[in-house]
């Protein structure tokens, strides 16, 4: 592979939307997305994991309702902290109120883990807002890429609609007000910590104690169901009293009781108070008899669980696929993890495609990698570590290759026993009416937490190889999904990575990569500095190729940067030598990029020269969207030069063609020069329609702000002045065309 090259699909900068155009108004039961004429219905979202048996909170559930018909009577949203120690039921009494209320929140369920006791730290409001947006029917195109322009959108479209929020397993008030629906909706939030500053939120804050010890052992007979209980009170209450009162204790200690049915509750108190006094130093937080409890079920599993479950202490995320234990104990785990699952030591997390998934709770999680420490050696943890990084490898590569199978990549060191079209088949498919790169796509966003943490990790523990890989891997998922936090963040650490492990080549693909980012989130003069190092880098390896990439590059940056004799200058370089060097679409692209700058200059009929030789090579090439913009581009340029009649064609192809791609902020551009059309013609009406239109977009995608925005309305507003409405068309505005560069050059 020379160079440094995106497929034709890549959206490598920031502002293509792939979707439908959101409408909100009343929402009853679903939101109507409409795209091209298209229209259908997104059922509401029901999100909330089941509920499970509780015992002994009544009270706390009466005080939680009777505050949601206060604040129902006021006319305000309901806003409800739940906090406690770590497994004494708060998602479980929050639970058991929101599943009360479906029949009266037709608008549905929205459910996020915020991770508080995250390995990786708690979850980013920007990103569980993006996913909440989602769910309601945004597509992932059109998630705003700010926090504050997603917070906007979510609650525009929940102002009137009735929905239930869980946040579950909160770290700061901080973290929970973006994530507050608007309208009369119901939000419930837990936390280990209590969160007073919720109560200036208008919420109401309950504390969770430990179960009463007549509430801890009608508890422990739910879970045997077999009259131990009831033949040994004084046992049990011995037994949930060394649980402190916390139900996942109880459910722990009644589970491995429930597996030994001719075993007395005299045994289990036995065991457990020997262990307590054993287990003093693996105490977290205090929970020393939890630590008891968990030693004990750790000692009654089989071997081959009991190995599956020190190494699952390893994984680096708070969720993982079935696919990861069959990595770890290097063939079939289903009776390992059953094991575990009947223990109460995992939980199973419901997955859409119907795979298998799980999750430790969290003091179990930390129990099980205590066990590691004790009983694996430290080669042990590292090569087990190392097998589950080279899977996601193996995982996020097949991934990659489904969402853009054109894309030149380097060689990918899996490792032994991993097969990169094995675990793909296994760890993700489509789902209901996806494509299979939708469904790829959200495999690799499913799963980016682990991802990222095998990023971090990578280097520290002598495989910094694994890093860039894991990085590169990556890249489709950046710029379609708009998670830009981690795009800079994956770039860095892969960037250190490659230079560790002296790989040249590696280098230059994070530079760029990375450069792109920064291009995507407005650091145009740190890009610019990363594309010139990885300029420098191709001509000292001799790469011609990678070095004419970016010349295309390094004008974007200076475009941006306002330089843009400078950048027509770069732009010029590479259209001569990407095509001298083999990449005719990359030079095609370069071509548009002048024809851009020449529009924004009025040169019309340089602009519209380039264009049009610039889309006769992407169509020759495949590449439909990029053949559309520049149409689009050849479109406004002859409004520029009069010449209606070809911009009237040239202008329709495009916006048909666009909206076929669901590419947003394209379609505004398309658009905003159908309306410069319109009133070249003395139409002023239809200029006004298309004007809204195109405002509207901007918005949708959130680039309300930008130039073409900003002139789009001021156009619009024009138009709809008193006295102004029929007056005789303005000649048309300088339009600089979009930002949006999905396979520019790349």
């Amino acid at each position: 592979m020379r160079g440094h090259e995106h497929s034709t699909n890549a959206n490598e900068l920031s502002g293509t939307v792939h979707g439908f155009v959101v409408q909100t108004g009343s929402v009853h039961g679903g939101i109507h997305v409409s795209g091209g004429g298209a229209r259908e219905v997104v059922p509401p979202p029901w999100q909330l994991p089941p509920s499970v048996r509780i015992t002994d909170r009544t009270d706390e559930i009466r005080a939680l309702e009777a505050h949601r018909d206060r604040a129902t009577e006021d006319g305000h949203p309901t806003l409800a902290a739940v906090s406690g120690l770590g497994g004494v039921g708060k998602t479980a009494v929050a639970l058991a109120w929101l599943h009360t209320l479906r029949p009266h929140f037709p608008g549905g369920q929205l459910y996020a883990d915020l991770g508080a006791q995250a390995p990786d730290g708690p979850a980013d409001p920007g990103e569980v807002v993006a996913r909440f947006l989602r769910a309601l029917g945004v597509p992932s195109g059109q998630v705003p890429p700010t926090l504050g322009e997603r917070v906007a959108l979510y609650r525009s479209l929940t102002a009137d609609r009735q929905l239930v929020v869980l946040l579950d397993d909160a770290a700061t008030a901080a973290q929970v007000r973006p994530l507050l629906p608007a309208g009369q909706s119901v939000t419930a939030v837990t936390s280990r910590r209590r969160m007073p500053g919720l109560s200036l939120d208008g919420g109401h804050v309950i504390h969770l104690e430990p179960l009463s010890p007549e509430a801890a052992v009608e508890l422990l007979e739910a879970t045997l169901a077999d009259g131990r209980v009831a033949a040994q009170p004084e046992e049990a209450r011995a037994l949930v009293a060394l649980c402190a009162g916390l139900p996942l204790a109880v459910r722990i200690a009644g589970a491995r009781l429930a597996a030994r049915p001719k075993q007395g509750i005299t045994a289990m108190v036995r065991a457990l108070s020997e262990e307590h006094e054993r287990l003093e130093a693996l105490a977290i937080e205090g929970d020393h008899d939890v630590r008891a409890a968990l030693d004990l079920s750790y000692q009654g599993l089989p071997p081959r669980a009991a190995r599956l479950y020190r190494l699952l202490g390893l994984h680096p995320g708070r969720e993982f696929g079935a696919p990861v234990a069959r990595t770890l104990l290097g063939g079939d785990a289903a009776e390992a993890l059953d094991a575990l699952h009947d223990a109460n030591l995992l939980v199973d997390v419901a997955e859409a495609s119907g795979g298998e998934r799980y999750r430790f709770h969290d003091l179990v999680r930390l129990h099980a990698a205590e066990r590691a420490a004790q009983d694996e050696s430290g080669d042990e943890r590292a090569a087990a570590l190392l097998r589950v990084g080279r899977h996601y490898l193996a995982a996020a590569g097949r991934a990659e290759e489904i969402i853009e199978p054109g894309r030149v990549g380097p060689e990918r060191d899996f490792g032994r026993g991993v097969a990169a079209e094995s675990v793909a088949e296994e760890d993700f498919g489509p789902v209901g009416g996806q494509t299979a790169a939708e469904a790829a796509l959200d495999w690799l966003e499913r799963e980016l937490p682990n991802l990222m943490a095998m990023v971090r990790l990578a280097r520290p523990m002598g495989a910094p190889e694994l890093a860039w890989q894991l990085t590169d891997a990556l890249w489709p998922l950046f710029p379609r999904r708009k998670l830009y936090r981690e795009w800079i963040e994956a770039h860095r650490e892969g960037l250190l990575a490659a230079e560790e492990a002296g790989n040249g080549e590696a280098s230059c693909r994070m530079l760029t990569s990375g450069a792109l980012g920064m291009l995507a989130t407005g650091e145009h003069a740190e890009g610019l500095a990363m594309f010139e190092r990885a300029a420098a880098s191709f001509l000292e390896r001799g790469d011609a190729l990678g070095h004419a990439r970016t010349l295309n590059y390094r004008g974007l940056a200076l475009q941006r940067l306002g330089q843009r004799d400078r950048a027509a200058e770069f732009f010029a370089r590479a259209a001569a030598e990407l095509p001298a060097h083999g990449d005719l679409r990359a030079g095609a692209l370069a071509r548009f990029n002048l024809a851009d700058i020449a529009l924004a200059q009025e040169r019309y009929e340089t602009a519209a020269v380039e264009a049009e030789a610039a889309r006769l090579t992407l169509e020759a090439a495949g590449d439909t969207y990029n053949a559309a913009r520049a149409a689009g581009l050849t479109g406004r340029a002859c409004v520029g030069l009069g010449r209606l009649e070809r911009a009237e064609a040239e202008l329709s192809t495009a916006l048909s063609a666009l909206r076929a791609e669901a590419a947003g902020f394209e379609t505004a551009h398309v658009l905003g020069g159908l309306a410069r059309l319109s009133e070249r013609r003395g139409q002023p009406w239809q200029a006004r329609q298309y004007y809204r239109e195109a405002v509207s977009l901007y918005g949708s995608v959130g680039r309300s702000r930008s130039a073409e925005a900003v002139g789009a309305a001021a156009r619009l507003g024009a138009l709809e002045s008193p006295g102004t409405a029929d007056s005789p068309p303005a000649p048309p505005a300088p339009d600089p065309s979009g930002d949006d560069r999905r396979g520019s050059g790349a």
